[in-house]
């Protein structure tokens, strides 16, 4: 496992613990590398709850409740279906914060206007926070695409978690 990764996924959990916080993920392009990542440290279950690998889009429908009216009008790589995943994934799950990624990792599904690269994310919390961030990596490589995109997911994770307050119990 890229150590880098595991570090900030380290990270990460231990800010989660002292707040008494639970995450979830519901993930596309990354298909669970994000799930994976944070389960690559012993101890991380009271912390990490669950993920969701939702890699159709009847994935995203049937498993964190995006409306098919949302992937009609605007894709699966779209901040809106990266915020309907991440408030799905609140819904779903019994947790305090969520993210979602969906993208183009490559090295094939470019569609004009959504090249190879381009990946949506979405944070939201339980109290009613939520962030959105849209990068293009451009066609660096699919294992490239999708390393970033965790990067990026366990950073937004911990934005929202360095200003939650400790839930009550």
């Amino acid at each position: 496992m890229d150590q880098e990764l595991v570090e900030e996924a380290r990270t990460l959990l231990d800010l989660c613990r002292t707040k008494g916080l639970k995450i979830a993920a519901a993930e596309s392009c990354t298909g669970g590398l994000l799930a994976a990542t944070l389960t690559e440290i012993a101890g991380s279950s009271d912390v990490f709850e669950r993920g969701f690998v939702t890699y159709s889009n009847e994935a995203k429908q049937a498993m964190v409740g995006v409306s098919p009216a949302t992937l009609a009008s605007h894709g699966a790589v779209s901040r809106q279906t990266a915020e309907a995943m991440a408030k799905g994934a609140l819904t779903h799950a019994p947790v305090h914060l969520t993210v979602s990624i969906t993208g183009i990792a490559g090295p094939g599904g470019a569609v004009p206007g959504k090249p190879v690269g381009l990946v949506h994310f979405a944070a939201a919390s339980r109290t009613g926070r939520l962030i959105a961030h849209e990068r293009n990596y451009g066609d660096i490589g699919r294992a490239h695409v999708r390393r970033a995109s965790v990067l990026e997911a366990l950073a937004m994770l911990g934005e929202l978690a360095a200003t939650e307050t400790t839930p009550a119990r």
